[in-house]
């Protein structure tokens, strides 16, 4: 027997959000986890509205969502992470309208565990290969191909485990044609685990590692691994090949910092504080959420802050060797889960509360007055950047999505004979 719960009304608040090709057109589109269920949206190029086209029930809790193509592909694939233990890749059929099951492969139990792989994803940016991670110790690789069909193959998975390890975050290296890359940020508890002290706990840092796939060896080595400064707590993946200098940017707490492998030195920028604020000076500054938009010509990121505050964030070059980082204030917005900016010159805002926002990017901020930030502007250590927020400049609200979340409390109660029912949300 199989038992099975659908609620009144569907859950408004959004947990992940990618954009892509899905229905094979070219057509810029969303699909966005809501926690159990997952949606495929299109905003209309010429009018901004953004229409649902496709609502469909997992069953299951949502953890990691990300999109892929393959290499000379004309649409884009869904991998779901989620708590069944299981890996999903997910094409949508726009003939059936419903989203169908490419492969679904089986690496452990199910359920939200903190070793069972679901709760991280990282695509290779060629769309080769994909790294499914848990919160702590397992990491496992799928090498993504083409049969004689041209249908979608995955292999059996590449283990890249490492004991007594927390993972934060891991993206996926733009290396061009190279052997595929992951970066993740981790951090080895064993010594602090086993010192009665408690004197190991102070000296654990947290570490960027570099895991490489060797495709002529079929098997994942881990190459590179360094301590971090700062803690951080996500990356931004840099396009590489013949698209950008490659590499990562390390967001932490107060500043910015690009890596990549080789003779590239690192070049770290603060991240600027809002000028008057009221909030304790002494705390840190954090970038929750990015977008990265890119161009045959250049190519920008879209970082906000916890405070909602968007920065542009462009990075000077010489012969791929990144020599400053740049970061102009853009606009303000609702913090948020997750930004994608579309190629239509959209902007997606997954709030963590309230509603959703589509915007259209009306100007791509080169050409105001805004102060310019640069890691090559000297500062003392300690010191940051100041500016000012002001209304949206940049952008133009165009769509929005109604969002209950989070609901912080409820009452139903009878008021002349007429059933009512408040709800709070945040």
């Amino acid at each position: 027997m199989y038992l099975y719960n659908l609620t009144l009304q569907r859950a408004s608040g959004i947990t992940h959000a990618v954009h892509g090709n899905f229905s094979g057109a070219r057509t810029q589109e969303l699909v966005v986890s809501r926690g159990r269920s997952l949606e495929l949206l299109r905003p209309d190029p010429n009018t901004g509205k953004v229409h649902t086209i496709l609502t469909t029930d997992i069953f299951g809790v949502i953890r990691s969502l990300m999109a892929f193509r393959l290499t000379g592909g004309n649409k884009d694939y869904v991998v779901v992470g989620s708590d069944s233990g299981r890996i999903t890749i997910l094409e949508y059929n726009q003939s059936k309208n419903q989203f169908e099951r490419i492969h679904m492969e089986t690496f452990g139990k199910s359920g939200c565990r903190r070793i069972v792989p679901g709760q991280y994803l990282a695509i290779d940016p060629k769309g080769r290969a994909v790294m499914i991670g848990a919160v702590e110790k397992q990491k496992l690789v799928y090498i993504l191909n083409r049969d004689a069909a041209a249908r979608l193959t995955i292999s059996s998975p590449l283990e890249a485990h490492k004991s007594n390890t927390l993972v934060y975050h891991m993206v996926g290296v733009d290396v061009g044609f190279e052997n595929p890359l992951f970066a993740c940020l981790e951090i080895d508890y064993e010594e602090a685990d086993t010192d009665p002290t408690g004197e190991a706990v102070h000296r654990t840092q947290q570490t960027l590692t570099f895991y490489e796939l060797d495709l002529g060896l079929n098997h994942v080595v881990r190459k590179y691994h360094e301590p971090l400064e700062e803690h951080a707590n996500f990356l931004i993946s840099v396009p590489g090949g013949n698209d950008g200098p490659s590499g990562v940017l390390v967001c932490s707490e107060n500043y910015i910092t690009y890596k990549n492998l080789g003779d590239q030195p690192d070049i770290r920028c603060p991240i600027p504080r809002r000028r008057n604020d009221l909030d304790d000076p002494e705390r840190g500054m954090i970038f929750i959420c990015a977008a990265t938009h890119k161009t045959r010509s250049m190519f920008f990121f879209l970082a906000q802050t916890e405070q909602g505050d968007i920065f542009k964030i462009t990075l000077e070059t010489d012969e791929d060797v990144v020599t400053e980082i740049k970061l102009k204030y853009f606009d303000t917005v609702p913090p948020a889960t997750a930004m994608c900016v579309l190629k239509t010159g959209f902007l997606f805002v997954a709030s963590e509360f309230a509603n959703h926002y589509l915007y259209q990017i009306a100007h791509l901020g080169d050409d105001d007055d805004e102060p310019e930030f640069s890691s090559a502007m000297p500062l003392e250590e300690g010191d940051t950047f100041f500016y000012a927020p002001r209304p949206l400049q940049n952008l133009v609200l165009v769509d929005e999505l109604d969002s209950l979340s989070p609901i912080m409390a409820c009452q139903i109660a009878d008021l002349g004979e007429q059933d009512l029912n408040w709800r709070g949300d945040g």
